[in-house]
């Protein structure tokens, strides 16, 4: 996809599976399951998406998927499967070595959004993408490194303490245009200082949801995730841009779908649903 000078796609970097209650919070499971079956252990399966926007002299990745680093407990409890897909491999594929990415945007500082930052060379951590400046919210930042007891265990400092030992940290301070075209829109419902990237030339508008909206089957204003800190925060800011994304015409990018990349936005007499497919 062509925005403005930006080609914009996506490379799948895996798939983990997390609790299928916890993703939707107060939704029942008999609606949810419909269209995101659980597994025996109530486990649905997710993507970790993430996403390049390639223009003449940069390549800017937004978030590294939950990376290849994770212990063996971990690694079975949230059935992280690199089978199928793999961060380098997938930009590999698209023709893009770690060393060329300019950039990384960072949603948020949970796992798996910045788990594929680092990995381990030998028992040692290094950075995926050595080259590149890694852009985050500093109240995220801050956030991250003194965590609450609900979501301390989302932060593990072998993700994003390296970016800042190697002096690749770009703290933001709020929302506004990183780059020509490039806004970042900050949330503070799922966690404190979560940006979401909105790319637009005027005419066509993507927005890459992160943990705003995971899913397609969380664009209705109620499907909201109970790892949410402050749930009805979400709620406020899911009724600020959705209408916005309708009226627009927004293509909404979703990153933990693994049915859908992306869509747009219709509301009808039973609240906010995607309109249609859009390819990525």
């Amino acid at each position: 996809m062509k925005i403005g000078s930006y080609e914009i796609f996506t490379v799948e970097t895996g798939y983990a599976w997390l609790d299928g209650g916890a993703m939707f919070g107060v939704i029942p499971k008999a609606l949810w399951n419909k269209t995101n079956p659980a597994d025996e252990l109530n486990r649905i399966q997710l993507a970790l998406r993430t996403m390049v926007i390639k223009s003449e002299d940069k390549i800017i990745l937004v978030d590294t998927g939950v990376g290849t680093k994770m212990n063996e407990k971990l690694t079975k409890i949230y059935n992280v499967d690199h089978t199928k897909y793999e961060l380098v491999k997938g930009l590999a594929e698209k023709g893009i070595q770690p060393q060329e990415i300019t950039d990384v945007i960072v949603t948020h500082l949970h796992f798996d959004h910045v788990g594929g930052a680092t990995y381990l060379d030998n028992g040692r951590l290094e950075l995926t993408f050595p080259n590149a400046t890694y852009h985050m919210q500093g109240e995220q930042w801050y956030w991250a490194n003194n965590p609450s007891m609900k979501d301390r265990a989302s932060y593990m400092p072998e993700n994003f303490k390296p970016i800042e030992e190697a002096g690749k940290l770009n703290k933001l301070s709020g929302p506004g245009e990183l780059f020509p075209g490039i806004e970042m829109l900050v949330m503070y419902g799922h966690t404190s200082g979560m940006q979401l990237p909105k790319i637009s030339d005027g005419k066509t508008t993507l927005l890459y949801c992160a943990d705003l909206i995971p899913t397609a089957s969380h664009i209705p204003l109620p499907y909201i995730m109970g790892y949410d800190n402050s749930p009805l925060i979400t709620l406020e800011e899911k009724k600020r841009l959705l209408p916005q994304a309708v009226k627009e015409n927004w293509i909404l990018a979703f990153e933990h779908d693994p049915f859908r990349v992306a869509g747009t936005v219709e509301e009808t007499e039973k609240g906010f649903k995607m309109k249609e497919e859009v390819a990525l």
